[in-house]
């Protein structure tokens, strides 16, 4: 009895701060029409306190939703343009020599800001893409002796595209397991794509206002933290992943030979976290299989390696992990 009270109680405190969701997407509508995939994803990875992966040819907007939802936020925004001749300085910041103090002075680089857009990252060689996921992972970066913390909150959007692959250091599996979500979009419908002309040709644009501030999002992170998740849930978590790992204890034979390695425990992690996220943008305060399989494949899409086999006849991840919440039992 007492944790139905909890959960009641705990539906008050998400239904109490429903208006923190209301706000960030009536102010991302302002400049993103449709890519609704994308704004929800955005969201979850920010209040599970975690960073997103995203796919998509150029022109998406991807860099807008970002950049806008930084300034609903009222919070810091900066982009680095990976390149195949950047640093690890350029990204955290170095020590510079002043003339006048005879000294050395810390500079610091981009990082140092609440929502960090890493334009293009499989650009940039892997001592670069490292020093960001480092920084992604620890909260911190060290310049010479000292060690500063980032900002709270802190995203990363790291963006990759699909069709170029000439030039480009692919992310290793280890390191893409860092990102919360990998997030695959694709084009707009025709109704969406005329907003998007009428709205771009228009002499008069809106100008994004902020609507929250930084504050807010560290107060919902903290109830999503609290968000109730059931055991039967926990166990609906635990195989998924493993089925991952064990497809045949699943009845899942014909994936044995397509999956080379399966998700970690990370990929556990993770999933419940989303979870509780997705749980709070549809204002509950506990989860339900709908939210487990609703994050599912941003979560596990590169959390999966595929086989020789599986590439010679062009499945995909996404396909096995269908096939996974199929068989699956829910609780």
């Amino acid at each position: 009895m007492s944790e139905s009270v909890n959960i009641r109680e705990l539906n008050d405190i998400v239904a109490s701060k429903s208006d923190f969701v209301n706000l960030v997407t009536k102010g991302m509508d302002q400049a993103i029409v449709g890519q609704k995939h994308l704004v929800d994803s955005l969201l979850v990875a920010l209040l599970a306190n975690g960073h997103v992966l995203l796919e998509g040819v150029p022109g998406l907007a991807k860099t807008l939703a970002i950049k806008t939802l930084a300034q609903v936020i009222d919070a810091k925004f900066s982009r680095i343009q990976f390149t195949p001749d950047l640093l690890p300085a350029d990204v955290t910041g170095t020590m510079v020599y002043s003339v006048q103090k005879e000294q050395f002075q810390i500079k610091k680089g981009p990082i140092f800001a609440n929502f960090v857009l890493a334009d293009e990252i499989n650009r940039a060689p892997a001592k670069v893409q490292s020093a960001l996921l480092e920084a992604m992972q620890e909260r911190q970066v060290t310049i010479g002796e000292k060690t500063f913390r980032l900002d709270e909150p802190f995203l990363v959007m790291a963006t990759q595209n699909p069709i170029e692959q000439e030039g480009t250091y692919p992310l290793p599996e280890a390191q893409v397991d860092r990102f919360l979500l990998k997030v695959v979009i694709g084009y707009p419908t025709k109704e969406d794509e005329k907003l998007i002309i009428r709205q771009n040709i228009s002499p008069r644009r809106e100008e994004i206002k902020p609507l929250l501030r930084p504050e807010e999002v560290l107060e919902a992170q903290k109830i999503v933290e609290k968000i109730y998740l059931d055991e039967k849930i926990e166990r609906y978590i635990v195989d998924i992943v493993f089925a991952t790992r064990f497809p045949a204890d699943y009845n899942l034979k014909d994936l044995t030979n397509i999956i080379s390695f399966g998700a970690s425990p990370r990929a556990s992690i993770s999933l419940a976290r989303a979870a509780r996220s997705y749980a709070f943008l549809r204002q509950r305060g506990y989860v339900i299989p709908e939210d487990v399989r609703a994050v599912c494949h941003d979560v596990l899409r590169h959390r999966i390696g595929l086989s020789y086999e599986a590439e010679a006849n062009n499945i995909t991840t996404d396909e096995i992990i269908s096939e996974i919440l199929d068989k699956v039992e829910v609780p």
